[in-house]
């Protein structure tokens, strides 16, 4: 592996901790569309004090379904569980992983998009996103090899049919020992991924991947595949005390591939 020089210490940048406009504007949202049974008395004690490490905000969270997701979404910027581990990484030992690099990021989040506004070494893209700088393809990416030194896809591979010609296109416009993140849905209790590119009905693809559009639900070798591409993979998690602090999901797993 090619040895890097050292990045100088930059500071992880900051949304800001949200107005009370902000957080009020999305609590109504979630009381009317969401599940008003949260900001009942009853579920005070079921709700916890959480923190952001994107917006700063702190407080309670909001909630996408019952169960573990009971507070997934930040009322200040609206980040998910794998949207707030993903900034941990980036921002791990009060850096930012991310300052002087070349980034091309597939169906980026709206709270990257707001990080990222006027850096002119982001790129951000997808084939359906509308607010995507650049649509692209990302089995067929329209740019040189060892153009970038990150790539960050998250929840993307389940969508494409040829996920390693994908993986294979990430190794290839990525210099050698650039970074690749990557979240997926993940079944941890099987060996192997279950995929079938026969199943074409929604709600068949819905029940047996999680999502009407997905392709197939990972098992715990999706490592050995992003590894067969050319990567050196690292699964990224945090300690329950954090998942805790955080409001992330206990099974979410980052995971960090260097291009060998």
């Amino acid at each position: 592996m090619d040895s890097q020089p050292t990045q100088p210490h930059v500071a992880a940048p900051s949304l800001g901790h949200p107005g009370r406009a902000v957080i009020a504007r999305r609590l109504l949202e979630a009381f009317i569309f969401k599940d008003r049974r949260q900001f009942g008395s009853r579920s005070r004690g079921r709700k916890l004090t959480r923190e952001c490490p994107i917006c700063g905000f702190e407080g309670r969270f909001l909630s996408l379904e019952r169960g573990q997701r009971l507070d997934s979404r930040c009322p200040g910027c609206g980040s998910r569980e794998r949207h707030r581990l993903q900034h941990l990484f980036l921002s791990e030992g009060g850096g930012w992983k991310l300052a002087g690099q070349r980034v091309l990021h597939f169906a980026p989040e709206r709270y990257m998009l707001k990080l990222m506004r006027g850096n002119p070494l982001y790129v951000s893209g997808d084939l359906r996103q509308p607010d995507a700088a650049q649509h692209i393809d990302a089995t067929s990416i329209p740019y040189p090899d060892g153009s970038f030194d990150v790539v960050i896809a998250n929840h993307v591979l389940e969508h494409i049919p040829e996920d390693r010609k994908a993986l294979s296109e990430f190794a290839r416009v990525l210099r050698a020992g650039g970074l690749l993140l990557l979240a997926v849905p993940q079944n941890h209790a099987a060996a192997e991924t279950d995929e079938d590119l026969s199943v074409i009905a929604p709600m068949e693809r819905f029940w047996r991947f999680t999502g009407y559009d997905h392709c197939r639900m990972y098992g715990r070798d999706f490592p050995e595949r992003v590894a067969a591409a050319g990567f050196e993979v690292t699964p990224y998690t945090r300690s329950p005390s954090d998942q805790l602090r955080y409001a992330l999901r206990r099974d979410e797993i980052l995971f960090v591939g260097r291009r060998l």
